[in-house]
């Protein structure tokens, strides 16, 4: 797939939407990495799906400015529009016809021949999965089933980008996973921007994400670096008797909790939470080490989850994001 190399893959500065009264973009500011995998997420409201109507050219911004592999999707639309791949959250079929038909049907917009048509069909059932099943028709597929063929039918033109708006959001843990797959081949290949509430496939998946809410982004980073920088705890195991270390330590200036925990494999362990991390991890081993009858096993820094992070940033807006 060609990717412009010379831009980011989506770039939006100031992007602001008003529906009346309503403000649901206000100055989002955001910048896609080409062939990353981009985690879009937000509480329910946040602005997610308006960005992505925008980008997909089916919403017009009130202000600021909206790219695509360098071409401003309001000016340049006709153009965009040939260079993305766009799934809804919820895509519908004609029940009537296959799934290869529906592919074949699709590739019928683009500039590809007969031949090109069913050779490009063929490598996108063979991508999703559903090579075995492309000739029954869609009314007999099932929810994951459906949601891999659009997938499908949004790559059909050979897109740089591909949007996708909740495409996990409908289906059970073995549809999500399929999903995910399908995402992990298509790294590198192509940029995916996609929106999600479900935070633990963000997790899994993602090179990069952008928290936004109200419709501003909070936070733009790669996913490790996202992490990394919101490591607040510590947890330090060790044998021997647990309270007189915990006291010790609720009186350095760096902790601002120390709770011991129930003894695991036979070891002590103390859960602390701190404010300066770089200085914790240096004195916490000398302090546990010099208390009697006390032997020291390790220290080391408690990593945060996604829904951690989201939730500190958002002050707890969660919105219709959920763990799994």
């Amino acid at each position: 797939m060609a990717i412009h190399l010379d831009a980011p893959a989506i770039e939006t500065k100031g992007l602001t939407k008003h529906f009346g009264p309503v403000t649901a973009l206000a100055g989002l500011d955001i910048r896609v990495p080409v062939g990353s995998i981009f985690g879009f997420l937000g509480p329910n409201g946040s602005g997610k799906t308006t960005a992505l109507s925008i980008l997909a050219g089916l919403a017009h911004a009130s202000d600021g400015t909206a790219h695509v592999s360098g071409l401003d999707v309001q000016a340049q639309g006709m153009v965009v529009r040939e260079r993305i791949g766009f799934l809804r959250q919820d895509p519908r079929f004609y029940g009537w016809m296959t799934g290869r038909e529906t592919l074949e049907f699709t590739g019928r917009f683009f500039p590809l021949d007969a031949r090109q048509v069913k050779r490009r069909a063929d490598e996108m059932l063979d991508l999703v999965d559903l090579s075995g099943v492309a000739s029954r028709k869609i009314g007999g597929y099932s929810g994951g089933m459906r949601q891999r063929l659009g997938i499908a039918q949004a790559l059909m033109g050979n897109p740089e980008v591909l949007l996708l708006d909740e495409p996990c959001s409908a289906l059970d843990p073995a549809g999500r996973f399929e999903v995910i797959q399908i995402m992990e081949r298509l790294r590198g290949s192509t940029t995916v921007f996609y929106s999600t509430h479900i935070l633990q496939d963000v997790e899994r998946v993602a090179d990069e994400v952008a928290i936004i809410n109200a419709g501003v982004c909070l936070r733009q980073s790669r996913m490790s670096e996202l992490l990394a920088a919101s490591q607040t705890e510590l947890v330090v195991e060790f044998e021997g008797e647990p309270e007189p270390i915990a006291a010790d330590l609720r009186r350095q200036p760096y902790v601002v909790a120390a709770s011991p925990e129930a003894a695991q494999n036979g070891l002590r362990r103390i859960r602390i939470e701190v404010r300066d991390l770089a200085a914790a991890r240096r004195q916490v081993p000398p302090l546990v080490v010099a208390h009697d009858d006390v032997i020291f096993v390790s220290c080391r820094p408690q990593q945060p989850d996604l829904e951690a992070v989201f939730l500190e940033l958002t002050g707890g807006a969660s919105g219709d994001v959920q763990a799994a």
